[in-house]
């Protein structure tokens, strides 16, 4: 799950993105079988047809929601259509691999919620919305595996908070999304995207390059329309990287906005569930749906009197006037296609009424090794707590690891557990060396960091490249990619969210607006306004793509 800066990239690759290396040979479930079965070993050279034309194409959530008021459709079809669309997409035709599970019970949902429409009863803006979840987030009566085989049989008894409050405001659980394993904190030359259980989930523009991660299966599968909208989950860069590499807005919520009980975790400092959409407007919807005060998460308490339950109304085309925004210039430099994209970025700002400055953030990098201690020793501790609360059928970190090592063949083809075991050495919270990392981590990262940077030069948000194009999957050699603008944000809990702005050769870029914590209305307002004044989301083609020596995709025309 985290995603750094490029300042420390091979810590980055090993940390940031997702988990994704499994192409030579799929490992076989010993203990169960998955909801879906995982995708071949071979990846597709090519795609020699695009599929038919889908009738929900970039629809967003307004679009369905007045289609249904107006008796146009019916959640039920709705749902269905995501369903065909899946099995056209995901499980033949490209083979994405992007969904991991269906949930068994989408339709009776649907049609519990077509009833109480017919009725006049309207639970909220996601009535009748199919939602795909990543398989870190327990949603009953489905799986939850963080892509391990450990967990392969694992079925929590009951939602993750944020899930019940999607159900609340009326959404249907379509299934889980693929994702790299353990949100990609098991080894440190990992590939993203891949899992035991789930497999290779592929990029949606070009079959051979990289969804990122670590929610990759969230990412490609909004991308390709195969649900509405999505929930990715974050440590640092695992929804604003899949984000950027899919032509999607990703949106990281400050730590406590969003309930993170019943979600496999990595670190409590960091971690936190968001929206991945299409567009901003979705996204805010989806962001208002998921807050809320969880007496099982004690962050969430500081988000009482700061949360909205309505992001809407920043909505605004004009919200980037008389805006003053920041370029972290040194995070640029990396890739000629990304630094010509962010200049046309800026002059779009600009040409909006925004005044653009170029700024730095004196810690920059700094916080690297302080954020790789906390991760471990958080990891750890959290993990094992998830495990006892939600009745997992391994309790330890120590268990997974020999798991692992027991199952090997299907676990660790490409990558090892190195990070699990630097995790298993760490001792409790109550550690000297911990404390003091976290405290330094969050410190460089946050008040000395992307804090200081914002008030020092009187801005209201600092951008950055979200991420380089994506890479070449390699899993023999692990990911390589370039240039990472996010981290400050990750670590110090802050928010942030990456909108489309351009692509290289037909693969999307995103830019990354970042703000002090709790500004989400504010960044909307300027994420949807940027969104607005450039429209740069492409949405995938499937023309014909890789050839089997790996050459660049076509752009798509």
């Amino acid at each position: 799950m985290p995603l750094r800066t490029p300042v420390l990239l091979p810590l980055v690759a090993a940390l940031a993105l997702a988990a994704c290396q499994r192409n030579a040979s799929e490992p076989t479930a010993s203990s169960a079988a998955p909801a879906k079965a995982p995708a071949s070993a071979e990846q597709p050279a090519a795609i020699t047809a695009a599929p038919s034309a889908f009738a929900f194409d970039e629809a967003d959530i307004a679009s369905l929601r007045a289609r249904m008021e107006k008796g146009d459709i019916s959640s039920h079809a709705l749902t269905q259509a995501y369903l065909d669309r899946i099995a056209a997409i995901d499980d033949a035709g490209p083979r994405l691999n992007a969904v991991i599970e269906l949930n068994p019970n989408a339709l009776k949902e649907a049609d519990a919620l077509d009833a109480e429409r017919k009725a006049g009863t309207l639970r909220g803006p996601l009535h009748g919305i199919p939602v795909l979840l990543k398989d870190n987030i327990d949603a009953t009566p489905m799986v939850n595996s963080a892509g391990s085989l450990a967990l392969a049989n694992h079925r929590p008894k009951t939602d993750a908070f944020l899930v019940k409050r999607l159900r609340e405001n009326g959404a249907v659980i379509l299934g889980k999304t693929n994702l790299s394993e353990w949100a990609n904190f098991r080894s440190s030359r990992s590939t993203s995207g891949w899992s035991g259980r789930g497999g290779q989930t592929k990029n949606p523009y070009a079959l051979d390059r990289n969804p990122c991660g670590s929610s990759s299966g969230t990412g490609t599968a909004i991308a390709a329309n195969l649900a509405a909208v999505g929930i990715g989950t974050e440590t640092d860069g695992s929804i604003v990287c899949p984000a950027a590499v899919a032509g999607l807005v990703g949106l990281k919520p400050t730590v406590g906005l969003v309930s993170r009980s019943g979600i496999i975790p990595i670190s409590h400092s960091q971690d936190t569930a968001g929206p991945m959409t299409r567009t901003v407007a979705d996204a805010a919807v989806m962001l208002a749906a998921i807050t809320g005060k969880d007496d099982a998460d004690a962050a969430t308490k500081n988000s009482v009197g700061r949360a909205l339950f309505d992001y809407t109304a920043s909505l605004k085309t004009d919200g980037l006037k008389g805006a003053r925004i920041g370029v972290v210039r040194k995070l640029m430099g990396y890739q000629p296609d990304v630094d010509a994209a962010m200049e046309k970025a800026i002059a779009s700002m600009k040409s909006a009424g925004a005044e653009v400055v170029d700024v730095e953030i004196p810690t920059l990098g700094e916080w690297d090794e302080p954020e790789l201690e906390v991760l471990l020793y958080e990891f750890k501790a959290d993990l094992e707590s998830y495990l006892a609360a939600s009745g997992a059928p391994v309790k330890t970190l120590a268990e997974l690891i020999e798991f692992n090592k027991n199952n090997a063949a299907a676990e660790m083809p490409y990558f090892a557990q190195e990070q699990f075991e630097k995790a298993q050495a760490k001792g409790p919270l109550s550690d000297a060396a911990y404390i003091e990392a976290r405290t330094k981590a969050r410190r460089l990262a946050g008040p000395e960091g992307i804090d200081a940077a914002l008030k020092a030069n009187k801005l209201d948000a600092l951008v950055a490249p979200s991420m380089s194009p994506a890479w070449l999957t390699d899993p023999v050699n692990g990911d390589h990619f370039t240039g990472a603008g996010y981290g400050a944000a990750a670590v110090a809990g802050t928010p942030s969210i990456s909108v489309p702005m351009g692509d290289s050769h037909g693969l999307p870029l995103g830019i990354t607006f970042m703000g002090p914590a709790w500004s989400e209305p504010r960044l909307i307002e300027l994420a949807y306004s940027f969104e607005q004044a450039t429209k740069a989301r492409k949405a995938p083609k499937f023309l014909p793509t890789i050839t089997p020596q790996g050459e660049m995709a076509k752009a798509a025309k």
